[in-house]
């Protein structure tokens, strides 16, 4: 056996079990490794070998990293010594795959500096390719670069839910000795201002990579070592610097202020992060304003409205007598809202329009401050009050009277009790006020015929998505009641199609009443809305069944016989007002009625799901066998299914099975099996043989059965009538 022949055995054991991959690569590396007295072929073979392994999902990351190291040297000779385009492309393709298993297990083993110093120079090898290269290795080139650029790039590390499988630079502690660590970020960031100045159009590129950038990260992804906190100062200050630099050489800069938000926030994060752990202890929280009475002397309240913007505002004391509500509330009495009435406002809107912008704009100190001048006030008023009602002793007659009172009082009894007070006990006096209407919410307006039928759509569309969303899976916990099952006595999915199903065949028609029904079946014809939402529940349970035909054939079955009930009852019941009595022939015919919509549908779902039946789907017979009613439209389907090579079996063993346990419908399962031997070559031997017992006068001279005659020779019928005799075997 030659070397390629033993390889191509190798090969196909690894892509049959993923598994042998660990055991076969060491064992073909000694045959595939790089010598003079090589052939190209094994060369070809072997680069594509291990672009093919690394690449497979079929065996783990884990094993993989194990094996990654030993085939470094093959592919650093592949491209340093082969110039075969082949060769090359395969050798980075696979080298694009083991950079990322490479990474972490340095990471891992911070010791192995031979497989680490392989890889950067497989990597250098590659990039000097960019340039010169042909198009379709320059192309491998590029999905080299993405996976460097995907490994020394961090990702979002969340310690919540860690992925395992995502390999960045976040891995990689920050005093690795062999991956680069934050001086290569420094110069990085010094290098920057030059391409900006000497390559404006990438400078905003440029920004919005400094902008995602975290100087800072360090102190949160490790311990604050003392050369930790170096580098980091190191890595702000040059970012810093930098774009201190950029808003310096463009004052007018649009972009000035995002990189002053970066610098704002920047600051913040050093603060929280490096200052506090400086710190010894937080500063004392104790006011600053000469307020507090416990350590300071107390001086005058005002003097924080000394040092405000913005003085707060003074009210004049109340005038004496009685006081308003609006004397209360007024801390401007020449301001230009005094004569601002509310009530010449009809339109609560358009009060709203103007009450919450301006309530928005208000400064909350200021706001305080008015409300605690209302609020002295009012308890200045309410002790006024108080100390001038005069106080009468109780007298003996008055004690005997007394009974507590401990049943409530209503609103009539309260209003007395407060006329009866003198006009002096009153501390504000109420202001003219309107007589209240009682409020009603105003009517709908009517909707029209479009938005009903939308706002239908949308309402069948919200039901088949709670369809949708129940698990196919789930069995009803109801025993099943026929067509006097409740359809709401669960939430599974059979209730849903239930309900659904009935809403189609149900709404637009009364099955209590037959006379009423005809009525209101005969009403409604001329409703486009009612109509157009029962065909658009029908639409609906079309494209639901249709998307996953095979685990929803019973909804079919289901809804297929609402269908059929409903065109019966409605049948029956235009019969009752017609004759006057039920005929015998009315649920047999309604079938066939051209407007029926039982036919229309069973038509429809079957001419949607027949293209999509393979010749091993054998619930097309149970459909056909749980369907309440078939005729020769609907049969005649299988016959279009018979013209398929494949789906000739399949399309005879259902008329065949029809025949057997379906008794009705045999006369037409003839019919159907002579068309198709008429018409259908490839079919007739599958359809002569069913013919040959059930209709054998159809078939022709040559395909008609021997008959057995009175002298126990077998014959067969000629054209010319006379039979022809052979001799029993």
């Amino acid at each position: 056996m030659s070397p390629i022949q033993q390889l191509q055995s190798a090969r196909a054991l690894a892509l049959g079990d993923g598994r042998y991959y660990p055991t076969i690569i060491p064992g073909v590396l000694p045959i595939i490794s790089f010598s003079a007295e090589q052939s190209l072929e094994v060369q070809r073979w072997g680069a594509d070998f291990l672009a093919e392994a690394f690449a497979s999902p079929a065996w783990p990351s884990d094993v993989k990293e194990n094996s990654a190291p030993s085939v470094l040297a093959t592919l650093k000779d592949y491209l340093e010594n082969v110039v075969d385009t082949s060769v090359v492309k395969s050798s980075i393709q696979a080298a694009a795959s083991v950079y990322p298993l490479v990474y972490r297990h340095t990471v891992h083993n911070a010791n192995d500096a031979h497989n680490w110093q392989l890889m950067s120079a497989i990597k250098a090898n590659i990039l000097r390719r960019m340039d010169a290269a042909p198009p379709g290795v320059r192309v491998c080139c590029v999905k080299f670069l993405q996976q460097v650029v995907l490994v020394q790039t961090p990702g979002v590390v969340d310690p919540r839910r860690p992925d395992h499988s995502d390999i960045s630079l976040a891995l990689a502690p920050r005093d690795h000795p062999l991956i680069p660590d934050g001086l290569l970020v420094t110069a990085t960031l010094n290098t920057l201002g030059v391409l900006m100045h000497r390559r404006p159009i990438a400078a905003n590129k440029i920004l919005t990579s400094i902008f995602n950038f975290n100087p800072l990260k360090l102190a949160s992804s490790s311990p604050l070592t003392p050369r930790n906190k170096v580098i980091m100062k190191s890595i702000e200050r040059t970012t810093k610097s930098l774009l201190m630099n950029i808003m310096k050489r463009d004052p007018q800069n649009p972009i000035n202020g995002r990189i002053q938000q970066f610098l704002e926030r920047m600051h913040r994060m050093r603060v929280e992060l490096v200052d506090d752990v400086n710190r010894k202890r937080p500063a004392p929280s104790e006011p600053t304003d000469g307020l507090d009475q416990a350590k300071r002397q107390r001086v005058a309240a005002g003097a924080p409205s000394a040092v405000t913007k913005d003085p707060l505002p003074t009210a004049p004391p109340l005038p004496p007598g009685p006081i308003s509500w609006r004397q209360l509330f007024t801390l401007n009495p020449e301001g230009s809202t005094v004569n601002f009435d509310v009530q010449a406002f009809r339109d609560p809107e358009q009060l709203v329009r103007i009450l919450v912008p301006v309530l928005q704009s208000v400064d909350p100190v200021k706001l305080g401050h008015a409300l605690n001048i209302v609020r002295s006030r009012y308890l200045s008023l309410s002790q006024a009050t108080r100390a001038a009602q005069p106080t009468a002793p109780l007298t003996a007659e008055d004690e005997e009277e007394y009974e507590p009172d401990f049943e409530p009082e209503d609103a009539e009894q309260i209003n007395n009790k407060l006329d009866g007070l003198p006009p002096t006990d009153l501390a504000f006096q109420a202001g003219p006020s309107a007589p209240l209407a009682p409020y009603k919410l105003p009517e709908a307006p009517p909707l029209t015929e479009r938005e009903i039928q939308r706002y239908g759509d949308l309402t069948v569309s919200r039901a088949f998505g709670m369809l949708s969303s129940v698990d196919d899976t789930q069995k009803s916990k109801v025993a099943k009641g026929g067509f006097n099952r409740l359809a709401a006595s669960d939430y599974g999915r059979d209730a849903w199609v239930t309900i659904l199903s009935r809403l189609a065949t149900r709404a637009s028609a009364g099955l209590e009443d037959p006379q009423e029904g005809i009525k209101v079946e005969h009403a409604v014809s001329n409703s486009k809305g009612s109509l157009s939402i029962s065909d658009t529940v029908r639409d609906g349970m079309y494209n639901y069944i249709i998307s996953d035909w095979k685990k929803r054939i019973d909804v079919a079955t289901l809804w297929l016989n609402e269908e059929w009930y409903n065109d019966t009852v409605l049948a029956q019941s235009k019969d009752v007002a017609t004759h006057g009595t039920a005929n015998g022939d009315t649920f047999t015919s309604v079938l066939n009625a051209p407007n029926g919509n039982y036919q229309r549908c069973a038509l429809r779902l079957i001419d949607g799901i027949l293209p999509y039946v393979e010749h091993t789907d054998k619930l097309i017979l149970r459909f056909l066998s749980e369907v309440p009613a078939l005729n020769y439209e609907i049969l005649i389907r299988l016959k279009k299914m018979a013209e398929d090579p494949e789906r000739i079996d399949l399309a005879c063993n259902a008329l065949h099975y029809l025949h057997m346990f379906r008794p009705p419908v045999r006369n037409i399962v003839v019919d159907v099996l002579t068309e198709i031997y008429q018409t259908n070559d490839r079919a007739r031997p599958s359809a002569k043989k069913l013919l040959a017992r059930w209709n054998p006068e159809v078939l022709s001279e040559e395909d008609a059965p021997p008959i057995k005659t009175e002298g126990g020779q077998m014959g067969k019928e000629t054209a010319n009538g006379s039979l022809e005799v052979k001799a029993a075997s």
